[in-house]
Parts: C-alpha cells; structure tokens; sequence
C-alpha cells in the first residue's frame, strides 16, 4: 500500500464548511451570473480549476486545495450556476440551462489569468470540460475527467442495475431521485459530510438539477477530437463508481488517455484526495 492511500484511509470525518488555513473565498462574475469560488495558492503559479458536479459545490475540493498549493499550483474551484452559492447564476427568464451557459462560463474563468489551465471536471462538469476543450483547445495544459459519463448520448444507459430504466424518467423524476438518494444517505458517507450535503440542497436551485438531469442524457459525442487533442489526458475513477469500471477504461482508451482507478466511490475528491492529486501532478509534470 502506497503512502497517499495510507493518508486517504486515516482521513477522518470533518466540518466541510470550514476551509483551509490559507484558501480563499471570493466570486467571479461570469456570463450567467456571479460564481462562488474557493482558492489557495500563488495567483502567479500555475493554475489548476476543479469543477464539481451537479448538487456539488467547491467545497468537494477542500482536501486537494492545499495539495496542489503545496505542490506549486494556483487551484480554484467554483460552484456551477444554480448550485449551492451560485444558485442565483443561470439562464434568463424563460430559457433553459444549457451546455451553452456552463462552456461559456468556464471559458470566462479559463481566459481570466493564466492559461494554458490544467482543467478537471467532476461528473456532469466532465462533460462540459469536454465541450469547452473542443471549443478552446488553447485554453487547456492537460484535461482530468473525474467520475465522468463515459459515454456520450443517454449518459445513464450504463449506470450499474438501473441503467436501461433511466431512459423512461424525465428530468424532474431523475433530479427527485437524485436527492431523494443523497438524502436518504445511499452512499453512506460519514456525518459531517451527509450534513454539508443536506445543507447545500437547502440552496442547490431544483429546476438546475432537472435540466442537467435531461442534458445528460443527450452529451455529445467528443472522442475523436478528444483522442486527436495532443496534450496529457487522464480518467480518474473509483471502482465503485455508478458506472462500471469496463466502461471507464473503455472511454479512456478511445480518447488516448491515462486510467487511474481508487478503492472508492463516485467521489475520489473527497475520499481517495492524496492519490487523485499525486496523479494529477503527475499528469501535470507530463504537460
């Protein structure tokens, strides 16, 4: 057993609403509204965002923050518009959340210092990395997909037992699940953290969930330009992930990129963040 497991087996439960000594909350003013954001780190070293998924926050980065800052890195996250502080971000009245808004405001957060940005996406927010890579390429030092869809279309026909059903829920049913899950605690995460995550839903906008949920389900095909992309690309897993390890490492040869798997869940972030944050240097140094 290496030593980052080691680390990541001694973790224990915290208060996820407290932040590290050092790290820095503040906003960005993005195309659909203003962003909560969370940062550690020399402003003039490299820069690394981290993007949480849907119902996540910047907050599932607090272990890896001082890692990267440690190593040398400016590391951000942000919550994505509707989601716990960023809740009041999104569309105009009367339009939809989109892939459109989530790209453009990454790209806004990509453009406002240095760059090229070592990007990682987590879960839903893989998929918007993806689009906004083939958007701006230049943008991007190297790209992680955390936990990510490995397929494109009806992202959810592959999940683990449920997948063929989830092509009869429609956004609303999938995003009262979804909660209905986190709140039921199906993964049994420990209790400072099932209450960090009740307390983000009391802010997370529903109407963001239900429309991601049907996004999801219709992602665009990207590997071709993703495998023809020339720079360090890693997929990053848990094997317990929702979807089956087979189809993550099945998506990562397609596209050319490196596989890393955790004796986790769907969220390496917050329970293998040694491990995850020695490999992201490690693709890091590669770029």
């Amino acid at each position: 057993m290496g030593r980052e497991r080691e680390l990541d087996e001694a973790l224990e439960d915290l208060d996820w609403t407290a932040v590290p000594d050092g790290a820095v909350r503040s906003h960005f003013d993005a195309p659909s509204g203003r962003l909560a954001t969370l940062s550690m780190g020399d402003e003039s070293r490299p820069r690394v965002v981290l993007i949480p998924g849907v119902t996540g926050s910047k907050e599932d980065f607090v272990l890896m923050l001082p890692l990267l800052a440690e190593a040398g890195y400016h590391a951000l996250s942000y919550d994505m518009a509707g989601q716990y502080e960023s809740a009041a971000a999104g569309p105009p009245i009367g339009q939809p959340y989109s892939h459109e808004l989530f790209v453009a405001d990454l790209i806004a957060i990509l453009e406002s210092g240095n760059r090229p940005v070592h990007v990682l996406g987590y879960s839903f927010a893989g998929t918007v990395a993806q689009i906004t890579l083939a958007e701006r390429p230049d943008l991007f030092a190297s790209l992680t997909l955390l936990s990510c869809p490995p397929q494109p279309g009806q992202g959810f026909r592959g999940i683990k037992r449920i997948g063929r059903l989830s092509r009869l829920t429609t956004g609303r049913v999938g995003a009262a699940l979804m909660i209905w899950g986190l709140r039921r605690n199906v993964t049994h995460v420990p209790p400072g953290r099932l209450a960090f995550v009740m307390h983000r839903l009391g802010f997370t906008s529903r109407l963001s969930v239900a429309q991601i949920i049907m996004l999801m389900k219709r992602s665009p095909d990207l590997r071709e330009t993703l495998r023809a992309w020339p720079h360090p690309k890693l997929v990053a897993v848990g094997e317990h992930d929702l979807w089956p390890t087979s189809l993550h490492a099945a998506f990562a040869a397609e596209i050319g990129a490196e596989l890393a798997v955790y004796p986790t869940g769907h969220s390496p972030c917050e329970t293998a963040p040694h491990q995850l944050t020695r490999d992201l240097l490690a693709l890091y140094r590669s770029a």
